[in-house]
């Protein structure tokens, strides 16, 4: 897509991100070689994407800005035939952008995934790690209970003893515990 791939689309990502955690944001500018004003650009130019009349809608709009994915599985879920796309994005190599499509390329989920092999060390509810963790790290351990807040972009995971995960396109954002605010983020 003119003005959109991978890299790009990592842009659009950090965009919502920023509104959590506008440092990690920030110090994730220079790894993609990318200004605020590009990062901004590519913000505006997919908004405009979203709302064109012209422009390829759900899935194809994806693949035409991500390419073809790395992996391709379909997944039976009740009567319904779904597939899961995953394309590796620049920004989180321990990642994937991960994309539930329904009948007729209608997109149903979307969010950042664990990808194989990944480094990242399995989370406990004590142990959890802003901009490594994802939603489906979290959301499977003992007690959590997910919580929709509202928002497409936003998902939150409610721990035993306080602990609130919040995450934003399914990365994990911050970590507030009623004992201590604590964020903890590995190293980039």
């Amino acid at each position: 897509m003119r003005g959109l791939a991978r890299r790009e689309f990592c842009l659009v990502l950090l965009r919502r991100m920023a509104d959590v955690r506008p440092d990690l944001t920030t110090e994730a500018l220079p790894r993609l070689g990318a200004t605020r004003a590009e990062a901004h650009a590519a913000h505006t130019r997919w908004q405009a994407l979203q709302h064109s009349a012209r422009a390829p809608r759900g899935l194809a709009l994806r693949a035409a800005v991500l390419g073809p994915p790395e992996e391709l599985e379909d997944r039976r879920f009740g009567d319904l035939d779904l597939q899961v796309r995953r394309w590796p994005l620049p920004l989180w190599p321990h990642l994937w952008w991960q994309v539930v499509s329904g009948p007729g390329g209608s997109v149903l989920d979307e969010q950042l995934a664990r990808a194989p092999g990944s480094p990242v060390p399995a989370a406990t509810s004590r142990r959890l790690l802003v901009w490594e963790h994802v939603l489906d790290d979290v959301v499977g351990l003992r007690g959590a209970r997910a919580v929709d807040p509202g928002v497409v972009t936003r998902r939150e995971v409610h721990l035993p003893g306080g602990a609130r995960a919040v995450f934003v396109w399914g990365l994990l954002q911050q970590v507030t515990r009623h004992d201590q605010p604590a964020m903890r983020r590995a190293p980039l």
